[in-house]
């Protein structure tokens, strides 16, 4: 039986990287897909989960729900951002495999890797150093979602395995300024200078942090390509625990902030507020493994920009 022909569950469906994997699957003839709202399914509870599972059955599981946000939102509700996710991830794969679950892919974060890691990022760099502060809770749920993962197959030979993407972005993002990731949020910021006619836009922090993005239907045809071609014993058995997803190449937060400038029209001045912090200097990924087993991002950042930023406006300013 093809993957296309088997039953897939995708958690967190309604969020931007799950909505991606749902169009990208469906565009390829996957017609045999389960979701479900948190409306119909919260995934915190462990008794609705194990319901679920025993019920559908699905053979294949993409973990793309969690509580995300930007550097503000991970700072601020600490307590929620480590139970949340520890909970969702933790019904999510018991369940997957109590209830026979074939293949199990868990997605998380660039963040899992420590402050001031070696530059690239490479797989083998898990745990080896300190965290970042700001994003430590999330961080650490993100690494015991990887773990758990992990020995579920030592135990048990579970095909489960992890995946962590950088950062992302794209339709159906999160553009409130409160929550949001920092190209959603210079997005947003940028085009209201504009409209506001403002003749200077403040940013957190120095600008120099270096940060690497990918499109998040990249990252979808990356998640189909792990569904169909890759399983768990390919990556313990290189001695990983998890593969990067990502461009291998960044820019500085002040780089990026002019290319959105740009590319929203705005022509006013950019000012930083230092009082705020950075977060982590650097976040490049090593992506040179998934690169080997036969997967490349096709979107540039320019490109994936105006995309978000056409979305953007068609969503909010129909």
């Amino acid at each position: 039986m093809s993957y296309k022909d088997k039953k897939i569950y995708i958690a967190g469906h309604r969020g931007m990287v799950g909505s991606s994997i749902k169009r990208n699957l469906e565009a390829e003839g996957y017609r045999n897909l389960v979701f479900k709202d948190s409306s119909e399914l919260n995934l915190v509870r462990q008794a609705d989960v194990e319901k679920f599972f025993e019920m559908e059955k699905p053979q294949v599981v993409i973990i793309a729900a969690a509580r995300v946000g930007g550097i503000l939102a991970n700072n601020t509700y600490r307590a929620e951002f480590i139970y949340d996710n520890l909970m969702i991830e933790s019904n999510l794969v018991h369940s997957a495999y109590k209830h026979g679950t074939e293949k199990l892919i868990f997605l998380g974060s660039s963040c899992i890797y420590p402050r001031l890691a070696p530059q690239p990022l490479k797989e083998e760099y898990l745990l080896s150093d300190y965290l970042e502060f700001t994003n430590e809770p999330y961080a650490i749920a993100k690494i015991a979602g990887i773990k758990l993962c992990e020995n579920y197959y030592r135990q048990y030979g579970c095909n489960f395995y992890s995946a962590m993407p950088t950062n992302l972005f794209g339709p159906n993002d999160n553009f409130d300024l409160e929550t949001s990731h920092v190209l959603p949020a210079l997005i947003r910021k940028f085009h209201e200078a504009k409209t506001e006619k403002k003749t200077e836009v403040i940013l957190w922090g120095t600008g120099k942090p270096r940060r690497e993005f990918l499109y998040v239907d990249d990252l979808a045809e990356a998640v189909r390509f792990l569904i169909e071609k890759i399983n768990a014993k390919d990556l313990y058995e290189q001695g990983i625990t998890h593969i990067n997803i990502g461009t291998g190449k960044d820019l500085s937060i002040d780089e990026l902030a002019r290319l959105v400038s740009d590319i929203t029209g705005y022509s006013g001045k950019i000012v930083y507020d230092t009082s705020r912090p950075d977060g982590t200097p650097r976040k490049l990924m090593d992506v040179s493994r998934i690169n080997k087993l036969g997967w490349k991002h096709t979107t540039s950042l320019k490109e994936g920009i105006e995309r978000a930023y056409s979305w953007y406006l068609k969503q909010f300013f129909r």
